[in-house]
């Protein structure tokens, strides 16, 4: 229950700064910290919950880590869908906290984004649904690699948690304008339960591409990473 707790209040810490910079500070007038901050927010909460909880539950704070993990050999089934509740709740909980600090303001109307992913008319930069898919797929490929590279008892002790956190950065950093950046369906779903409309008919994407790409980074890894070959 200690893990599942940890995962819960990590995801949460995910949601809150993450999405929370991105509501409330990303195009605040004349100081918004823009792309380049929500990126950073990111990075930083991967960063900060890695070294506050990594000892007690590993720090996944996503469905698609967890599962590319126990793709990876790296995370027992058993466990696997204890950890996806556990982050999806974490999710919608910090969704609630920033939708209460958001309507807040006057003129606040959560379906008119609210940090939800999207493609087509939902893409911050109008990007297909077919660009989506790919984005969120090769990204979280990408993220499953690096966290699976960090962690591997053969790698620098100690670093992980920078690495991974600066992945998530890098990776918000290339593909905000196409999707928001996803590649994690907890983040996506407790945001989107609070959007609503076009934000949870669009969710099934979000849910879809980050395993799809979380198996693939974990099967390359599994290839790449073997000892003694």
């Amino acid at each position: 229950m200690k893990q599942y707790g940890a995962e819960f209040f990590g995801t949460f810490w995910l949601v809150l700064g993450g999405c929370g910079s991105a509501v409330l500070a990303a195009a605040f007038p004349e100081l918004g910290i823009g792309f380049v901050g929500v990126a950073l927010a990111f990075g930083l909460t991967v960063l900060t919950m890695a070294f506050a909880i990594g000892h007690i539950s590993g720090c996944h704070l996503n469905p698609a880590v967890s599962i590319g993990l126990w793709a990876g050999g790296r995370f027992p089934a058993g466990k696997l869908f204890p950890y996806i509740i556990a982050q999806v709740l974490g999710g919608i909980a910090a969704g609630a906290i920033l939708y209460i600090i958001a309507s807040g303001k006057a003129g606040f109307d959560a379906s008119a984004g609210f940090a939800s992913n999207g493609y087509g008319a939902h893409s911050p930069g109008g990007y297909s649904l077919t660009a989506a898919l790919v984005t969120e797929i090769v990204m979280t490929m990408m993220f499953l690699i690096v966290i699976l590279g960090a962690t591997d008892k053969r790698a620098p002790q100690g670093f992980a948690p920078i690495a991974i956190g600066l992945c998530l950065t890098l990776i918000h950093l290339i593909s905000i304008p196409v999707t928001n950046t996803s590649v994690n369906p907890a983040r996506s779903t407790g945001v989107a339960v609070f959007a609503g409309d076009w934000a949870l008919a669009q969710l099934w994407l979000f849910w879809v591409a980050p395993i799809i790409g979380s198996i693939l980074g974990a099967l390359v890894y599994r290839f790449i990473g073997r000892e003694g070959q």
